[in-house]
């Protein structure tokens, strides 16, 4: 049975719309109450919740065979597992972004907010420019606005949240969509189960599950 880890929330839910496009529509999932683990007898699916972060964490160390999550998170956390398949769900950008008309013109060293560390570090490398990281976990918005930062490098889906904070998109670090993932040992001894998965999960996407 192969063990499937999926990221609770709104892109749970599209992705479990995208698995029963495919032909394994474990509906207990829309109902789970306070059950996290859910069986398909048939297609020999196990199904489990985990908060988005913890995904690449349970397929890596072995406890399930496949996994769903954002590039984000395979960019910033480099989990040691085999990325096999862009969903095509969950389609948003990561971005730096600062006040209207900020140029960063005079400033040595450009303080940078963000919770995604490692993509922060090495994009500003990659330019050769001086940064100071400024870690933070939520409401990274109202860094720049308050002071604490120059830009913020975060995800974006719409945008409508910078707009709303009088800061606009400056430069596109990368876009992100919804990855299947695989533990290498369970990619080696369930190969053909798993890429008979990867042909169904890789058909035509129905407009609803964008």
């Amino acid at each position: 049975m192969l063990k499937i880890a999926l990221p609770k929330g709104r892109l749970g839910e599209q992705v479990f719309t995208r698995f029963a496009q495919a032909g394994f529509p474990c509906h207990q999932l829309l109902d789970p109450g306070r059950r996290l683990i859910f069986e398909d007898d048939t297609h020999r699916v196990q199904f489990f919740w985990v908060k988005p972060a913890d995904v690449a964490v349970y397929v890596e160390r072995g406890a399930a065979d496949l996994g769903v999550l954002g590039k984000d998170l395979l960019l910033e956390e480099r989990p040691q597992v085999y990325e096999l398949l862009d969903l095509k769900l969950g389609r948003c950008r990561l971005v730096v972004a600062g006040p209207q008309g900020f140029t960063g013109e005079g400033i040595h060293t450009l303080r940078v907010a963000t919770k995604f560390r490692r993509i922060a570090r090495d994009h500003f490398a990659a330019q050769g420019r001086d940064i100071d990281l400024i870690p933070l976990n939520g409401s990274i918005e109202l860094a720049p606005v308050v002071g604490l930062s120059d830009v913020i490098l975060d995800i974006v889906e719409t945008g409508a949240t910078l707009r709303e904070n009088k800061l606009t998109v400056l430069e596109t670090v990368c876009p992100v969509t919804a990855r299947l993932i695989a533990n290498k040992t369970s990619f080696q001894f369930e190969n053909a189960a798993i890429g008979e998965l990867c042909a169904l999960l890789d058909g035509p996407i129905q407009e609803e599950t964008i």
